[in-house]
């Protein structure tokens, strides 16, 4: 999946939390009735005009073999497959007829599948683990989780997907003190790779204990990994923003709060 430039979190926020209220408000979970308006209004609350206007198709017709044809009810090739259930269903019981939707969606088989009751997302890529979801999202966290649907954009951005957190942060901190003699080997003084590890694990723990918005760094990384400039990214960027006193207003690291102390006082392009 192509990288694009984000998103402005902070419009993203408003839009998804004006798409939880009117769920709340004007919608009972009525999975023949509603789904389509849901899913109308999830995708208008990404950035999209409307399911059509995407490429995306509802109720497309599905020919799963001996089982006979089915309608999934939300087909967005190659991207997602999603299928609906009534409010307060349990999504485990219905993993098997997801999964066979998929396995008969081709050419172009979606990379994600998501189940879905009206108030939660369970989020499977079937390319990477096939029991479980790679996330469970409920509705009411999708305003600041939304980087687990990062898909759905109209310029999908990689997801960022929650379950995994825990596992890749022992597997960073296994590693710091190999970036740390890499950098040494590049020519960077001790001095200066040393601070750039100190802020670079503080990134990760803040982000993980939610001091920064979810994924801020993660994410940064990731598109530092891919090409885009380390000294955009995180030196003029992120770090920038938390060394910046107040919370970041607006942009890509909106709601960045004020790290006091000095440790982000000072950056610089010699690492990029």
């Amino acid at each position: 999946m192509t990288v694009q430039p984000a998103v402005d979190p902070t419009e993203l926020h408003r839009n998804l939390s004006a798409f939880v209220s009117y769920r709340n408000s004007h919608l009972n979970g009525h999975e023949h009735k509603e789904a389509s308006l849901y899913l109308e209004r999830l995708f208008q609350s990404f950035g999209h005009t409307g399911i059509a206007e995407a490429g995306a198709t509802l109720e497309e017709a599905v020919n799963r073999g001996a089982k006979g044809v089915g309608f999934a009810d939300l087909v967005w090739k190659p991207r997602v497959l999603i299928e609906m259930k009534k409010s307060g269903t349990d999504l485990g019981r219905h993993y098997q007829q997801a999964f066979s939707y998929w396995t008969h969606l081709v050419p172009d088989r979606p990379r994600y599948v998501i189940l879905c009751n009206f108030d939660e997302f369970w989020i499977y890529d079937f390319d990477a683990q096939v029991d479980e979801p790679v996330d469970r999202l409920r509705i009411s966290d999708l305003p600041s989780r939304w980087e687990a649907l990062a898909f759905l954009l109209p310029r999908p951005q990689t997801p960022q997907f929650g379950n995994d957190l825990v596992a890749v942060t022992k597997w960073t901190a296994a590693n710091v003190a190999r970036l740390f003699n890499m950098l040494v080997e590049r020519g960077v003084e001790r001095a200066m790779a040393r601070r750039f590890i100190l802020q670079s694990v503080m990134a990760m723990f803040a982000e993980d204990i939610r001091l920064l918005p979810t994924h801020t760094f993660t994410a940064a990384v990731t598109d530092t990994a891919r090409g885009q400039s380390a000294y955009d990214l995180l030196f003029g960027g992120l770090f920038r923003e938390m060394n910046t006193p107040g919370s970041t207003p607006a942009g890509r690291f909106s709601g960045t709060p004020y790290f006091n102390g000095g440790l982000y006082a000072k950056l610089s392009s010699r690492l990029s």
